[in-house]
């Protein structure tokens, strides 16, 4: 289709080449600089020939690169992306469970990852995917099937469940305050819809905090990169804070959506004093079990018993 169009506007050769990035956000320069793979989608000899020497040189150490037609290039980055997203999604449906059945999902995960045809990577349970491709991408494969008379069935449910899954701790935090969130301050730590980057489109945090203030609960966030961002889509609904700690004073909860290394092990005594209620809603599963509970802390995560 592409070709089409230039030729129309154009007497000079050329060849259309698809060529998918896979850079993630936070680590675009690294995952460029050292490509686990590339993928070019050419039937021109003479445009393999010049990727080819382009490419050379950023896969010195034997990391393939892969040719095939412009169609199935493309269909790689949509596939690779959403089998991703179904990794993903597959845990948070198993951590539902566990939570049911009192299982430990991060055991679960131990044991899954350690079979090499699964892989450990991908395999973490919590409130979701968001960012711009695992959901872009899940879109636009499950929109080419339809185009093209298919349902695509997997994806479609793929979609679904991460919708549900961004909103799971809702239930949870309205039954610590027994049904009523009016008037109570939640303390968020993140925004970005994950670490190191600024990013919020499809983040989890916003859909949080849209159901929360629905509830009639206020909020007051922290992140390190995403507020400029966040304050450009949500404006003054919320109120943001210039660290993890103040943000806490005189909450009745903390809520974490986002695994910024900067909450990984925070003060949790100073963390005590501030909060009204020594109580952690964590979206990211971030701290130990037993760690919890001999802190005092009421704990809620993703497919793990509760602490009380």
């Amino acid at each position: 289709m592409v070709k089409s169009i230039i030729q129309k506007q154009s007497k000079h050769e050329f060849d259309v080449i698809s060529n998918p990035e896979f850079l993630r956000e936070g680590r675009a320069i690294e995952d460029f600089m050292y490509p686990d793979r590339v993928i070019i989608g050419t039937t021109s000899n003479s445009a393999k020939e010049v990727m080819e020497e382009l490419y050379t040189p950023y896969v010195r150490q034997g990391n393939p690169i892969f040719f095939m037609d412009e169609r199935s290039a493309e269909m790689t980055k949509y596939a690779a992306n959403s089998f991703l997203a179904t990794k993903i999604t597959f845990m948070n449906e198993v951590a539902r469970l566990c939570e049911k059945l009192d299982a430990n999902i991060d055991q679960v995960r131990l044991g899954m990852g350690a079979d090499p045809r699964i892989g450990n990577s991908f395999l973490y349970a919590g409130i979701g995917y968001g960012g711009s491709c695992f959901p872009k991408d899940v879109k636009a494969l499950t929109h080419i099937a339809k185009e093209n008379d298919y349902k695509f069935q997997i994806l479609e449910a793929v979609h679904d469940i991460n919708e549900s899954q961004k909103l799971s701790l809702i239930p949870k935090i309205k039954d610590y305050f027994n049904g009523d969130l009016k008037g109570k301050k939640i303390a968020l730590w993140g925004l970005a819809f994950k670490p190191q980057t600024d990013d919020i489109r499809e983040a989890p945090s916003l859909r949080l905090i849209e159901s929360l203030l629905s509830e009639g609960a206020n909020i007051s966030a922290y992140d390190p990169e995403a507020i400029e961002n966040t304050k450009r889509v949500i404006g003054n609904q919320i109120l943001y804070f210039d660290n993890e700690y103040s943000v806490l004073e005189d909450a009745d909860a903390l809520l974490i959506a986002t695994e910024w290394p900067t909450f990984r092990n925070p003060n949790f005594e100073k963390m005590s004093n501030l909060l009204k209620n020594k109580v952690i809603f964590d979206g990211r599963n971030l701290y130990n079990l037993t760690k919890m509970k001999s802190l005092g802390f009421t704990y809620y995560s993703i497919g793990r018993k509760v602490i009380k």
